[in-house]
């Protein structure tokens, strides 16, 4: 396994990315929305297929070959931050879980609801699950939305 070494910043970066990532893939399919800067909430969006008002909270992970499978952890108070927020600004909290893995990127768009049903309700960090047998479960899911992205790099440094 090689090992990559990430900037110091590449947290940073991959959040920011992602919310630009979510926005763009709501925009494209048709969704009004806007980046906010708020607690709890990082994107605004109607669904027009529905008209529902959405606050979605982005939680994303850069992964390195062979962490792939690792959960990615939501904190208990993360979700109560968008159910909040989302008192606020009168819409459904979501969440978009994001999790750029050795050769894709994927992305799972769920209402908090949903993602309360799915997670282990005793913990303060839960994990959300990245098993092959999970993803099955999750690509299966209706209530669940999911875009992927394949990704390659054809020529880079060593």
């Amino acid at each position: 396994m090689v090992q990559i070494l990430k900037s110091s910043r590449h947290s940073k970066i991959t959040g920011d990315f992602t919310e630009h990532l979510v926005l763009y893939w709501l925009s494209k399919h048709g969704f009004e929305c806007a980046r906010v800067d708020h607690t709890g909430i990082d994107l605004i969006a109607r669904n027009p297929h529905s008209d529902e008002v959405m606050g979605i909270s982005v939680k994303s992970r850069s992964r390195g070959p062979g962490t792939e499978t690792a959960s990615i952890n939501i904190n208990e108070s993360d979700i109560q931050k968008a159910e909040i927020a989302c008192k606020q600004f009168h819409c459904e909290p979501y969440f978009a879980i994001v999790s750029d893995m050795k050769d894709k990127i994927v992305c799972f768009v769920l209402s908090v609801p949903k993602l309360r049903s799915i997670l282990d309700d005793t913990k303060e960090v839960h994990q959300w699950k990245m098993s092959d047998e999970a993803l099955t479960r999750y690509y299966a899911d209706p209530d669940i939305k999911v875009f992927e992205f394949q990704t390659s790099t054809h020529s880079w440094w060593a």
